[in-house]
């Protein structure tokens, strides 16, 4: 499941570049309210600010939506604390064949 919302995450990041580069800046609908390039859009005169505003809108909340779940997601996941409780050390025993000259006072 998870890696089926990560690769629909990439897909919405991808969209949301796209639409972006394609939308016209806000300076661009002063030249063509003097008539420069009217004729030549791709979604008639009266522009394609609708269209293309919208599918940013959703394309960015789908974005947001999927942010938070993968984050929930990943965040619950690991669990660093439960790591430590299941190590197991040997313990390593001295011999006890000291000298009976060499017992410290």
């Amino acid at each position: 499941m998870f890696e089926i919302l990560m690769v629909v995450y990439l897909l919405v990041a991808l969209g949301i570049i796209g639409l972006v580069l394609i939308q016209q800046g806000q300076g661009a609908s002063m030249g063509a309210s003097f008539g420069a390039g009217a004729s030549a859009t791709l979604f008639g005169s009266s522009g394609s600010g609708n269209f293309l505003t919208r599918a940013t809108a959703i394309l960015a909340t789908a974005f947001f939506v999927l942010s938070l779940v993968l984050g929930r997601m990943s965040a619950h996941s690991a669990k660093p604390a439960e790591d430590w409780n299941e190590i197991n050390v040997p313990v390593v025993e001295q011999p006890a064949d000291v000298p009976a000259g060499d017992v410290p006072n």
